[in-house]
């Protein structure tokens, strides 16, 4: 009997785990506020009401899941993804939301990716995150939209590249068009604490920030439809000169805080 009743609480504490569809809340009864200034813990700050957050979209992980987003599930991107998208290597714990690179089967790789529902166009998009440090992955924060939308393909891209994550690279797309990398030096290890990043998107500049400070402003050949917001991780393959080798080791996860955006004018 002893032996059915351990069994029966292993089952139970399987099935309460947090992931994506799970949460430490129960993500129907969360309510999304607005997110902290940059070094305050989410839990830590005042939590107005929804109605009068100044944010179009907001994100607060430390409540869960966003009925805004969804969890990439059961396909992979083909080339340099090394990975397959699952939900399952998404998870709310710790009040953050935490995004993950595994493997069960040798030399197969399961990734982590959480997008909006929705597609969104000019204004500011920011994110508190920790990314991962490790040769050969990237963590993210970017818009895309593409073909499978019905669109050209559109993106702007706040990328880390785990194999120096004392910088971060900048790049966008306009009609599938990219190759406008730029690579900017943190003076700071960016896998260590969580830092705010973003980039304001308009009609004729990008600009990114780090911590509410302008680093970088593009103004040439611009994408100009509206996409998804999305966070994801993931290891490269075939793209040894950009991301260096992944070596395969895992687990990896990168932490978020909040993910927000707010509409031009």
């Amino acid at each position: 009997m002893k032996r059915y009743l351990a069994f029966a609480l292993t089952l139970i504490m399987a099935l309460t785990a947090a992931g994506c569809g799970a949460s430490e809340k129960d993500s129907s009864s969360a309510k999304e506020t607005e997110a902290p200034a940059a070094g305050t813990s989410a839990a830590e700050a005042e939590e107005p009401a929804e109605e009068d957050s100044p944010y179009t979209l907001l994100a607060d992980f430390s409540k869960g899941e966003s009925d805004k987003f969804m969890c990439s599930d059961g396909w992979s991107n083909g080339s340099p993804f090394n990975c397959s998208w699952k939900k399952g290597n998404t998870a709310f714990e710790d009040g953050v939301m935490k995004l993950t690179i595994d493997s069960i089967i040798p030399d197969e790789y399961n990734a982590a990716e959480y997008r909006t529902k929705d597609f969104y166009g000019y204004g500011l998009y920011e994110v508190s995150m920790k990314p991962i440090t490790n040769i050969g992955v990237v963590s993210s924060f970017f818009t895309y939209t593409g073909p499978t939308d019905g669109n050209p393909w559109d993106e702007i891209d706040i990328e880390f590249l785990g194999k120096d994550t004392t910088k971060v690279q900048f790049n966008y797309y306009t009609g599938g068009q990219g190759n406008h990398e730029y690579l900017y030096d943190l003076g700071f290890d960016a896998s260590e604490d969580f830092h705010t990043y973003g980039f304001e998107w308009k009609e004729d500049s990008i600009t990114w920030y780090v911590d509410g400070v302008a680093v970088y402003t593009a103004e040439e050949n611009l994408p100009s439809t509206p996409g998804k917001l999305m966070m994801n991780v993931w290891n490269g393959k075939g793209v040894d000169g950009w991301l260096g080798k992944f070596d395969g080791n895992v687990p990896l996860t990168a932490e978020y805080q909040w993910a927000r955006f707010t509409a031009a004018e």
